[in-house]
């Protein structure tokens, strides 16, 4: 393996995993396997049990039976929900809290100076990234919904995760906020990032998806290649899905 590349992500895998709560099974047993370095969208209509299997994938909730686990060493995470969860604090205290209690970073070694960069600087060159270093004094819960995303992504990009998990991210935005976040998901992947996204938008995993991952009513129907799932996808509930037919 070349050096400059990173190391293969273990490949996460569903095992008969299903989830029931208060006597309802939101989640049948699903068997799924997830490996390489892919873009997988997770597609279905509302209720279909995107986020539920995000959550299970990232290990939020435990699977009331059945399993979800890593075949290998268990990757470094992150995920970005729908809804930012930010605190009470400035754009850049944001970042620079999460380096703090991140207890798996080390300051970053700047090449050319050959010095270390503190948590700030750092924090500074990620709020830049993303077109935010002119709000890094700002309260971050009055930022608007798209600069509140690329936050939470210029947050998950300091922790340089191997698998990138996005919970329905763009769902509320306007298009040139969907633009920026989707060129932030292009970069996560440039850099050796493996995807996991949930999107309800067809255009989006159009341009997004390696693969796609479609759920029905708590129901995995189909995990194909994005080419194959948008030309001739398996199932009725599919074709009917992506011909923007209401779907029960």
């Amino acid at each position: 393996m070349n050096a400059s590349q990173p190391p293969p992500v273990a490949t996460l895998a569903f095992d008969g995993a299903a989830f029931t709560h208060r006597g309802h099974t939101l989640l049948k047993p699903t068997t799924l396997r997830l490996s390489g370095c892919q873009r997988t969208l997770i597609m279905g209509p509302n209720g279909a049990g995107k986020s539920l299997l995000m959550r299970l994938a990232h290990g939020l909730l435990p699977p009331t039976s059945g399993a979800v686990g890593w075949q290998g060493t268990a990757p470094t995470q992150a995920m970005v929900f729908q809804r930012p969860v930010l605190l009470r604090r400035s754009a850049l205290d944001n970042l620079t809290y999460v380096l703090a209690i991140n207890k798996t970073l080390r300051p970053a070694l700047n090449r050319t100076a050959g010095h270390s960069i503190s948590r700030k600087a750092q924090a500074m060159q990620a709020l830049d990234k993303f077109g935010l270093a002119h709000l890094a004094q700002r309260p971050a819960r009055v930022l608007s919904g798209g600069e509140q995303q690329r936050l939470a992504l210029a947050r998950a990009w300091l922790l340089n995760p191997q698998v990138l998990f996005l919970d329905e991210p763009t769902s509320a935005l306007d298009p040139a906020a969907i633009k920026a976040v989707e060129d932030a998901v292009l970069e996560f992947h440039r850099r050796g990032t493996r995807i996991v996204m949930s999107t309800h938008d067809l255009h989006q995993a159009r341009r997004l998806a390696d693969d796609v991952v479609f759920l029905h009513n708590g129901h995995l129907l189909e995990h194909t290649l994005a080419k194959q799932f948008f030309s001739a996808p398996a199932s009725r509930e599919a074709s009917a899905f992506i011909r923007g037919e209401l779907v029960w």
